[in-house]
């Protein structure tokens, strides 16, 4: 089983305990829509590997099986050495992935959080394993076996949840010197521009200060987190596509076919000289800088929340079955996880599709979980459409009165407004 999967609860204890230590010391280190939409992210990242692997693991067992220089067996240093060089090829697959707009464009989703902690480890790109795989096929090339690269590669990712947090300050001198810490990565997702593309190891920080990536974290610097250019948005699936749209935007005021198709590869911030030439990073300005915030009605809030419950179990299960889904279900229930995302996030956002697409999204998960049942799993088909009904009216209610609440309360706004005018 993807080692991911298994480590989903130790993620939400870690983001427990964070939370719990931000309330006791008093710092605002999360907030409800980033740190659900970074979760969403997350949910759509993990749902996008089940469908890439196919091609990426197949691609690695090929290669392993025809063309290695040598056999290594499976132990305890092969594994070692596994994560060593897994790290040093994810340092230039990191590294490139914020110095080419292609590949930053899949990138930027994991820094686009204008906060820092834990959530936003899971926040990751649902494209860029397609454009860095390339980057890791040394590894079997060598000789590590598949069963060798896929712990390394685990060990390497686990390693990095931990990083993303503002409740740990600087280590033992050692461990700064060598291994990625919390001060170390914080660094790297900061936008003041002395920060700027810093710090693009993984487990180890050394490859950045052999290769001349490395700035330490000052106390002098207030650091503001996010991307240059806000996203404003809490849309998952639009933050996985938005960069690509504003490259598009870009290329289409050139005036030659070579920068456009230069852009693609060029540094973020590139623009040609009769368009003024590279972008630098500014400054931010404390007087203007405000997070992206939006606010919703409370029980529209602990309607999302609950949703947002019900897409995580319901991607667990799809995730965990996924292997054994026809394609008509893998596609349908992906579809039913897009559109539960979409309508969470139109939610945060006060989106008015919200209020028909929801009754669309209910009824089609009652559709499309019965039907499976009614044909695979006959014996369950009862209880499944029992509950199933139960929910629907549950949420369907839930849903009607935060939709009539709001329309009353927006009743009363108005009627205050006019009263003073």
């Amino acid at each position: 089983m993807n080692l991911i999967l298994l480590a989903i609860p130790f993620f939400f204890i870690g983001m427990g305990i964070e939370y719990w230590y931000s309330r006791k010391k008093d710092l605002e280190l999360y907030s409800l829509n980033d740190t659900l939409t970074n979760l969403l992210v997350g949910i759509g990242q993990q749902i996008s590997n089940l469908f890439q692997k196919i091609l990426l693991i197949g691609l690695f067992i090929f290669i392993y099986e025809n063309y290695r220089f040598f056999t290594l067996p499976t132990s305890w240093w092969t594994i070692l050495l596994s994560v060593i060089m897994y790290d040093f090829l994810f340092y230039w697959a990191h590294r490139w992935a914020h110095e080419v707009n292609l590949f930053w464009g899949a990138h930027v989703v994991h820094h686009q959080s204008e906060e820092y902690n834990l959530s936003v480890a899971l926040r990751q790109s649902w494209f860029h394993n397609m454009f860095a795989f390339f980057i890791f096929l040394p590894i079997p090339l060598i000789g590590f076996s598949p069963v060798a690269f896929g712990i390394g590669a685990g060990i390497q990712t686990l390693y990095q949840f931990w990083i993303h947090t503002r409740a740990v300050g600087k280590l033992h001198p050692w461990l700064e010197y060598i291994m990625n810490t919390p001060s170390h990565h914080r660094v790297h997702h900061a936008i003041n521009p002395k920060y700027i593309d810093k710090n693009h190891g993984g487990v180890f920080i050394i490859w950045d200060r052999i290769f001349g990536t490395y700035a330490e974290e000052e106390e002098s610097i207030e650091i503001t987190y996010g991307i240059t250019t806000q996203l404003k948005s809490w849309n998952p699936l639009w933050a996985n596509l938005h960069y690509y749209s504003d490259l598009f935007k870009s290329a289409k005021r050139f005036t030659n076919v070579g920068d456009k198709l230069r852009i693609i590869f060029a540094r973020p911030g590139w623009l040609p000289e009769y368009m003024g030439g590279y972008q630098a990073p500014q400054e931010v300005d404390r007087n203007e800088y405000k997070k992206y915030r939006t606010e919703s009605p409370v029980y529209l809030k602990v309607y999302s929340i609950v949703q947002f419950l019900f897409a995580l179990g319901g991607s667990i299960a799809y995730m965990y079955h996924f292997d054994h889904l026809s394609t008509f279900y893998k596609v349908v229930f992906l579809a039913v996880i897009i559109l539960s995302m979409l309508i969470i996030s139109g939610i945060f956002e006060n989106k008015r599709w919200v209020f028909i697409a929801e009754y669309v999204r209910l009824v089609g998960i009652g559709l499309s979980l019965n039907t499976l049942y009614f044909f695979w799993y006959e014996k369950w088909f009862s209880l499944v459409l029992i509950i199933s009904l139960v929910a629907l009216a549950a949420f369907v209610g839930f849903f009607t009165a935060s939709l009539v609440w709001q329309l009353k309360e927006d009743n009363q706004l108005a009627a205050q407004k006019k009263e003073l005018s």
